[in-house]
Order: structure tokens, then C-alpha cells, then sequence
């Protein structure tokens, strides 16, 4: 592990009073309660902190510990928290947001318990800046699962995750077991042009009503990849699936990670992981090739030099926030440190940082990758 890691770790979030004690939570421009979403590049860093209901954004990102946030998002200064903005309504509140990005200009956030996705339509500079617009309900003020109706295609449910992968942009609808597509960024009321995991739009049943398949979740958690493979983690069985390409219509995916095979949803807990098995994978990242996968419930981070494109079986190459890959402890069961891990539920990589959301911790780490791994 060490190998894999310069020395060169930011953390924003508050620190732990010692040993396996969990940090503070209070609202402030620096401190987190159990961030679910982040996201990297060259101008900005933006977090979900999922349970004090807002976004933070750094304009610039942060290269020093603990630098305060430059905006929130969800709340009316940053020592306020609570769904709906603490109680003034869902039209510039938010309700455990957890995926988070910033495509084209423009900053999504999935506002998971609301049953839709906001978009800016460029990157706030100043807190409390109001969405422009919103996709799965008919306006600001609705926040019903599939805008109160029986499910189809342009209704939400849980949406945990979004991406934008080679000119189309993914909405993991979580509690409809599927995957919604659009080419290029959708306008409010644009129908998806992809349901992925389930026979038809008014589908929404787990593993398509039966047992775990090639073309089935359970809950679809996150997406990553490039103009080759979509990864979407589906975390609710274990595992990791790939589409070589990505798909144009609803088909069974040629890769699985995490079991041994499409028909299996195995979960191991208690036993020595390896590098193969996944408990609840809900986050991963890709970049120029490389893939790596929170593999939450066993607190550490799998990579893969080159990520696998079909098949089965494929052992991930590194492990980060354990020792070795047998070990699964929260924090390696001794104490919140540096490169240990409690539940990481997002990732974002970008030119070889990778920024982890440490749910557990209430922190967020950008760790420096060797650029040879």
C-alpha cells in the first residue's frame, strides 16, 4: 500500500478526539457529518456533506488541511442544517444529497431523499445560490418518488449517483433498480433515452423479479468509466458490472468484479476478503485506465492498473486503507489515522489524486497516487 501512496494526503473534516472515536459533526465551513459525494478537477472540489443536507464547493481545491469551504449549497450560511434547509422548504433545500459533479459547466447534485436531480447552470460562487432547474419532478417544490405517480420513465426514486461518460450523462435511480441515460445533458422534462436493468419504464422490481443476473440490480449506486466500459457499482449485490461499450438500449453486462460470477450476489462478512470479493461496493472512479472501487463495508479502496473490460473473476491489483487484502476493520481497528478508512462511500480521480469520501470519519481525503500504479 505504502508503494501506491506518496506521502501527500489532504483532509478536510474535523479530527477524531482519538483512537476509534468518531469525529465531530457541527455544520461549519470545514467540518462534515457523513459526506456521500465528491468530486475533483483542476478548479474546484465539491462535497456532498450528505448529513448536514447541504454542498460544499471549493473554488480551488484545497492543498492544506482543513480549509473552510468557499460556498454552501442547501443552507442559508454554514452553521445551519437539516432536510429542506432546516425546515424553509425544498425549493433551496436539499435532503441527503450524495452524487455530485460538475459536467459541462454546469453542477449537478443528486438530492437523493427529494427524488431528483439539481442543476446549476454554472458553478456557484456565492452560498445559497437557488438550482436553475430540476430533472425527476415537475417543479421545485415536489419532492414525491416518481412525482407521486406509478413508475415510468421520467420519474425518480432514490437517485444516489450521476456521471457523465462519453457525451452521456447516467442517473443510478436507486429505489427503481435501474440506470437512466441520456445523450449529451438533459433539459427539464427530457425522457431518458436508456433504461438500463429493468424490461420496461413502469418496471421497478429487485433483480428484475427474480435472482441476480447479467442485466439485473439491486442498488445501483455509482457510475464511472470511458468510451470502452460503463462501470456501474451495484452495491446491494456486491458487486461491480461493466458494459464493453457502454450500452444504447437495455442488455446484459460483460463484466462482473467482486463475484464469481453474473448469477451470484455472495456476501462474506467476518472472513478474509482477498482481492476479489466486494461488500458493498457503493463508489467508484475511472481514470485514463485505471479503476478503482470503494469497497465500503470492508472500509478500504481497491485499484486495478488496468481495469478489466469483460469477464469474471479479475483480483484487483492494490488495496488502500488496509494493511493487506484479508484485513477489513474499520480504521484497521486502531485509530483514525492518515491512510485508514471507515466506510469511504465516494470517489472522484483526477490526474492521479483521488479524493474519498471517508463517510465514517466525517471527512473527506485527497490522497496523491504514484503515477506509476
Amino acid at each position: 500500500m505504502q508503494d501506491a501512496v506518496r506521502s501527500r494526503h489532504t483532509w478536510l473534516g474535523a479530527r477524531s478526539s482519538g483512537g476509534l472515536a468518531l469525529p465531530a459533526a457541527q455544520p461549519t465551513p470545514s467540518q462534515f457529518y457523513a459526506p456521500r459525494g465528491v468530486w475533483l478537477d483542476d478548479d474546484v472540489l465539491v462535497v456532498a456533506d450528505s448529513g448536514n443536507h447541504r454542498v460544499l464547493i471549493w473554488h480551488g481545491p484545497p492543498e492544506d488541511d482543513g480549509r473552510p469551504a468557499d460556498v454552501v449549497l442547501g443552507q442559508p450560511d454554514f452553521y445551519s442544517e437539516g432536510p429542506q434547509a432546516g425546515g424553509r422548504g425544498p425549493t433551496n433545500g436539499l435532503h441527503l444529497p450524495t452524487g455530485v459533479g460538475v459536467f459541462e459547466g454546469r453542477l449537478c447534485v443528486a438530492d437523493a431523499w427529494h427524488h431528483r436531480v439539481l442543476v446549476w447552470a454554472s458553478l456557484p460562487r456565492e452560498s445559497a445560490t437557488p438550482p436553475d432547474y430540476v430533472l425527476g419532478q415537475n417543479d421545485m417544490v415536489s419532492v414525491e418518488p416518481n412525482r407521486g405517480r406509478e413508475v415510468d420513465a421520467d420519474g425518480l426514486y432514490w437517485p444516489y449517483g450521476i456521471a457523465f461518460v462519453a457525451g452521456w450523462f447516467y442517473i443510478t435511480d436507486t429505489g427503481n433498480r435501474r440506470v437512466l441515460g441520456w445523450p449529451g445533458l438533459p433539459e427539464p422534462g427530457q425522457p431518458p433515452a436508456l433504461v438500463l436493468g429493468q424490461p420496461s419504464p413502469q418496471a421497478h422490481d429487485e433483480n428484475r423479479g427474480g435472482s441476480p443476473g447479467p442485466a439485473s440490480f439491486r442498488w445501483p449506486h455509482a457510475l464511472a468509466g470511458d468510451n470502452a466500459t460503463l462501470y456501474i457499482a451495484d452495491a446491494g449485490n456486491h458487486r461491480v458490472l461493466g458494459w464493453s461499450p457502454p450500452p444504447s438500449a437495455d442488455r446484459p453486462a460483460d463484466l462482473v468484479l467482486g463475484q464469481a460470477d453474473f448469477g451470484t450476489a455472495r456476501e462474506t462478512p467476518h472472513v478474509p476478503q482477498g482481492a476479489h470479493r466486494l461488500r458493498f461496493p457503493y463508489a467508484l472512479a475511472y481514470e485514463s485506465g485505471r479503476l478503482a472501487v470503494a469497497d465500503t463495508a470492508n472500509n478500504r479502496v481497491l485499484l486495478w492498473h488496468a481495469a478489466p473490460r469483460a469477464g469474471a473473476g479479475h483480483p484487483a491489483d492494490l488495496v488502500l486503507g488496509q494493511e493487506n487484502f484479508d484485513a477489513s476493520g474499520e480504521n484497521r481497528w486502531t485509530a483514525v489515522e492518515r491512510d485508514t478508512l471507515c466506510w469511504p462511500y465516494a470517489l472522484h480521480l483526477h490526474r492521479n489524486r483521488l479524493a474519498i469520501a471517508d463517510s465514517g470519519n466525517n471527512r473527506v481525503m485527497i490522497w496523491t497516487l504514484n503515477e506509476k500504479v
